[in-house]
């Protein structure tokens, strides 16, 4: 039987509808009966008291912003009623760790089926890909993905993909440098048996220059080609390079590997007010899991939406030296706001809004409890790579596809995406829809992958996560999402300077 409403935290002075709610309607609340003075759409916020001008709103146990004026108890709470309390960067001089360790519960070693790759990464996914150093030839990777996937059908493989930028050149700078790591990190990532890499030849990302900046890599897995040293036709040429990558590919078989191989992206979307309830909630129990009682890494991101949320991440810290770092991915994102002359705290989005999220710090509260409870064992930069296991952060805006390119690019091998509005996208590997509330996956079920709405009906939460996770681990072994059935497979990546 799905419930009514909830009160998330004992602190909170806000309860939320789980269904529509009538105004008249009578709940009980802590032995307290409060009668509804207006309506309450799903998802949104009903007052428990009332709540004087300028007063906080409680949710998660934590401030989401102050009123704007006078809340009558049984009121309806939205964005038009309360204002944020977030301003600029902040002093964290005063944030001590607590000292959080993993939970180390007793759990069966889990398994799944992946492809080992010589630098000891394990893929999910054996695809070709192609990869521009510059725009300008974008065209010339079409023709060649086109030409191989009609010749192959990608028969062998996990499938045959381009990945068509606006970057590579007329950039300077942090812009400049975003592209070329990026880049690079496509090269390194184990979802991908046969990478070609295509240049034109005179970009500011020199393909030569970029081929020493990717390091030690794999050369029978990696192949360049300069479109402006090939005599004759660029796409033959490129096509029959790629041939041998696919060849090569086609070959390679799955075998069983420990669930400590993991490496899972946590990415969220289109929230809405059941973010923090359900599906969020839910992947911050599988992230506790892997990392707990298997030995795997998760990545949490989106560092605009930790803003209001962010102590809670410094307290557990497992150093001080991450906490330091965390202190300026909070600040350093901060100051990135201010630069450009906007609010820090210039959020939620419409979508969000029309879902039951008022304040950036509620949207963050729900966000940030994708990492679970956790201590925090990494904080990369932006194209950094993941080198600690464990719970990592990672600084990257809140859009959904630059962050989730971002997740891709730092190792992960998949993204789980909560969202309570819905959105097909997928980046370049496998990205996993979990919706907040099962509305969204009776609507949309070719977007949605799984549904977290049923935590608010009839399931538990030991009982959800148990079925969550059996369902990474056949993804991990080879079961397509639905981004993937319908061959979406997309990057962006992070500008902020000039175009020259």
């Amino acid at each position: 039987m799905m419930k009514e409403y909830i009160k998330i935290n004992p602190a909170d002075n806000v309860a939320v509808a789980i269904t529509p709610l009538s105004k008249g309607t009578a709940i009980e609340i802590d032995g307290k009966t409060i009668t509804l003075v207006t309506d309450i759409p799903a998802g949104h916020k009903v007052a428990l008291q009332d709540i004087a001008a300028g007063e906080n709103v409680i949710k998660y146990g934590f401030p989401i912003g102050h009123v704007l004026h006078d809340v009558k108890e049984g009121s309806y709470l939205d964005h038009n009623d309360i204002k944020t309390n977030l301003a600029g960067q902040l002093d964290y001089s005063d944030i001590k760790i607590k000292g959080v360790t993993a939970e180390k519960e007793s759990a069966p070693e889990l398994t799944f089926e992946g492809y080992e790759r010589k630098d000891g990464q394990v893929g999910i996914r054996n695809e070709i890909w192609v990869i521009p150093t510059v725009g300008c030839v974008n065209g010339i990777v079409k023709q060649i993905v086109d030409r191989l996937n009609e010749e192959t059908g990608a028969e062998g493989v996990d499938g045959i993909f381009g990945f068509p930028h606006n970057y590579g050149c007329s950039q300077l700078g942090d812009d400049h440098e975003n592209t070329k790591k990026i880049l690079r990190d496509m090269v390194h990532h184990p979802n991908a048996g046969g990478i070609l890499v295509v240049g034109l030849g005179c970009e500011n990302n020199q393909p030569k220059v970029f081929e020493e900046f990717c390091g030690d890599y794999d050369r029978d897995r990696v192949k360049f080609m300069v479109c402006q040293e090939v005599e004759g036709d660029e796409v033959e040429a490129g096509l029959e390079i790629l041939r041998g990558l696919y060849d090569n590919a086609k070959g390679l078989k799955r075998t069983t590997v420990p669930a400590s191989k993991l490496r899972i992206g946590l990415k969220c979307g289109g929230s809405d007010g059941f973010s923090g309830i359900t599906a969020n909630p839910l992947l911050g129990a599988f992230s506790d899991f892997l990392c707990g009682t298997q030995g795997g890494t998760t990545v949490l991101t989106e560092v605009p939406e930790m803003f209001g949320a962010e102590t809670i991440l410094m307290e557990r810290c497992a150093d001080d030296k991450l906490l330091n770092q965390t202190i300026d991915l909070i600040n350093n994102f901060k100051q990135y706001f201010l630069s450009h002359g906007e609010p820090v705290g210039e959020n939620p989005s419409p979508g969000n809004k029309a879902g039951g999220i008022s304040t950036l710090e509620e949207k963050a509260l729900g966000c940030t409890q994708k990492s679970g409870k956790s201590p925090v064992y990494g904080v990369l930069e932006y194209g950094e790579r993941i080198h600690n296991h464990g719970l990592n952060l990672l600084s990257a805006p809140g859009n959904d596809l630059v962050a989730s390119t971002a997740l891709a690019a730092a190792g992960c091998q998949m993204v789980l995406f909560t969202t309570g509005r819905g959105t097909p996208f997928g980046t370049f590997v496998p990205t996993m829809k979990v919706s907040t509330n099962s509305g969204l996956a009776e609507r949309k079920p070719a977007w949605i992958d799984f549904n977290a709405g049923v935590l608010v009906e009839d399931e538990s939460m030991d009982e959800v996560l148990a079925r969550f996770v059996k369902y990474v681990i056949e993804v991990a072994s080879g079961r397509f999402v639905n981004s993937e059935k319908s061959g979406i497979h997309e990057i962006s990546i992070f500008k902020n300077g000039v175009t020259l």
